[in-house]
């Protein structure tokens, strides 16, 4: 069956009216909201902020990203990108180096210290994941992150962990 006739047989085994749309949109923002903020006073405690934030995890999910690629993946300008890898460089959390085969492309990936800031960053949101999962069971979950996964740019190059090690065997 193609793409399309899948379409149509998946809208046809589910139907959502446009309420219950919205209040997925809704349900989605408010956890991000409340997820992001989760992280908050370990990013005070060093003096970052969410963008600071989001480079280190986009780092520690694809390790030897290029500039232009954490760019695309954040949606922002290069002027915003070069303030926030500055300062996370100055500060021994992000390591930059030119490409081996490409000198004007410079790569990007966490020191030591930045992995560990990553891992501090996460632990709160893991808590408060694991403890969402929990409550609502396997099902849920599966059923989430495909949805999630689904909602993503592929211009981003996200590839979940299982993908990326069935890509590495």
């Amino acid at each position: 069956m193609n793409d399309s006739g899948t379409s149509q047989a998946n809208e046809h085994l589910l139907y959502l009216t446009d309420e219950q749309l919205r209040q997925g949109i809704e349900a989605l923002t408010f956890a991000y909201r409340k997820l992001a903020r989760a992280a908050d006073p370990a990013l005070a405690r060093h003096g970052y902020g969410r963008a600071h934030y989001r480079a280190i995890l986009m780092i520690g999910i694809k390790p030897y990203m290029t500039i232009t690629e954490l760019m695309t993946a954040l949606g922002v300008s290069k002027q915003s990108v070069d303030r926030v890898l500055l300062r996370l460089k100055d500060n021994n959390v992000v390591k930059i180096r030119h490409d081996d085969e490409d000198r004007r492309v410079r790569r990007l990936s966490l020191t030591d210290a930045g992995e560990r800031l990553a891992e501090e960053l996460l632990v709160s949101q893991r808590r408060m994941l694991r403890k969402a999962y929990l409550q609502t069971g396997a099902v849920a979950v599966t059923g989430f992150r495909t949805v999630a996964e689904q909602l993503m740019e592929p211009s981003i190059g996200y590839q979940s962990a299982e993908n990326l090690h069935n890509d590495r065997s």
